[in-house]
């Protein structure tokens, strides 16, 4: 199961850090192990990193309508979102 790190800039931290769209539009892809970090010189700009066992599912989400209504949700810059996958090779 490969581990993505997405990370973006953010509209208000706290407001980010609390939110439960994470695991809402997640978890039903089987994702687990949801981390999330800040950047302490600059609390807009913040990681989540997670263990996806789908990829292709997981690329499809972060297409959807339900994806975008949850970063707006969470105040995400989506121009800003940069996504990371686990290279073992």
């Amino acid at each position: 199961m490969p581990t993505i790190i997405g990370h973006h800039d953010i509209k208000d931290k706290d407001h980010w850090l609390a939110s439960p769209k994470r695991e809402e539009v997640f978890g039903p892809l089987g994702v687990t192990n949801i981390r999330t970090f800040v950047d302490p010189q600059n609390p807009k700009h913040v990681a989540v990193m997670m263990d996806v066992p789908d990829l292709d599912a997981f690329k499809a989400a972060m297409q959807s309508e339900a994806m975008g209504e949850a970063m707006a949700y969470d105040g995400v810059l989506p121009e800003t979102l940069v996504i990371l996958v686990e290279d073992k090779a």
